[in-house]
């Protein structure tokens, strides 16, 4: 770890303490537990009480927008709302005119990264995987998309993260052959799932979480309070079928069981979800958002194993597989939903 990351880390830590803490109580608290840290969030908890430092080139517009839904009413139940600093308030947007895009709390810290707080949660437990949340999941998915934006939002960054995991494989193995699968792949996609146009209209306008994945829920008030989503760095508007394409490519790759796929993807057309029609085929909907985070997910393998020096493991290398399966079908085939 660097100085800057344990700079960050100490001030995450000292910052989610000081605030978890009550003020003149005797101290017997466990050390501040880093839950993640990487260039694009580093998470700290202490206490009841998890800080977040964003990325330092993070839109902060945007951001502010996105913890703005989190904390709106109409997404109770869905997103976990983040907390507010003492003596301060998160006003939603208006609807039209005014401000479009209220300011989060960002304590003095860590600067230049901003930071938000949130309550802690109990997350899915990774040793466990009969009990994964994937119906509740879909059930939350389906009630997302089915909630009218409540303020203006900038586009879901489902796309932008796709071709940011590809551009970094691309500096991690200049002129690898390995890559050419994956950049076949990649190519053979609409532009709108490589984030370069937007998606089509009658898909973008779907209030989306942008990056579903099991590790986006956490059960509140911890630890056995409903499920609720996480991390709304990517969420905006969008295609729905973008968070469904995560579990879409890992069925079709052999890492998510026929059951619990079937389960999912039932409970999301139970719940009334538009991402898919509410019965018959789903794939001419999810086969693109598939592809696209089959792509992403090899990309993000081959990037982290030479930054490593590693061989990718089996999991990693199913996907990267999928992506080479990818590859040696007809390009039109993806153009033909791009509308």
């Amino acid at each position: 770890m660097t100085t800057t990351q344990t700079s960050v880390v100490h001030d995450l830590g000292t910052l989610a303490h000081r605030l978890s803490h009550p003020a003149g109580a005797p101290c017997v608290c466990e050390l501040p537990q880093v839950l993640a840290d990487r260039p694009d969030g580093t998470v700290v908890r202490s206490g009841a009480i998890v800080a977040k430092a964003h990325a330092a080139d993070i839109d902060r517009e945007a951001l502010a927008a996105r913890i703005a839904l989190a904390a709106a009413p109409q997404l109770s139940g869905i997103l976990l709302p983040p907390l507010i600093a003492p003596g301060r308030s998160l006003t939603a947007p208006e609807p039209s005119g005014g401000p479009q895009h209220p300011e989060p709390f960002e304590p003095p810290a860590p600067a230049p990264r901003p930071v938000t707080l949130w309550p802690l949660g109990a997350p899915v437990d990774p040793t466990d995987p009969e009990a994964a949340p994937w119906t509740e999941a879909a059930v939350l998915l389906a009630r997302l998309h089915r909630t009218e934006p409540p303020f203006r939002l900038p586009a879901m960054r489902g796309p932008a993260k796709a071709a940011r995991a590809v551009a970094r494989m691309r500096a991690a193995l200049p002129g690898d052959p390995a890559v050419l699968p994956v950049l076949v792949g990649w190519r053979a996609l609409p532009g709108w799932a490589r984030g370069e146009v937007p998606a089509p209209a009658r898909r973008a306008g779907f209030l989306c979480h942008g990056d579903l994945h099991l590790g986006q829920l956490v059960r509140h008030p911890a630890p056995d309070g409903p499920w609720l989503l996480i991390d709304v760095d990517d969420a905006g508007t969008g295609d729905p079928a973008w968070d469904l394409g995560r579990p879409a490519a890992w069925y079709a790759a052999g890492l998510l069981a026929p059951e619990d796929w079937f389960a999912f993807l039932d409970a999301y057309r139970s719940a009334g979800g538009p991402a898919v029609p509410a019965d018959g085929d789903p794939w001419p909907e999810l086969d693109v958002p598939a592809r696209a985070l089959t792509v992403q997910t090899a990309a993000l393998a081959l990037a982290k194993c030479a930054a490593e020096r590693r061989h990718p493991d089996e999991h990693e290398q199913l996907m990267i597989e999928s992506c080479a399966r990818i590859a040696t079908l007809p390009p039109e085939l993806a153009a033909d939903h791009a509308s």
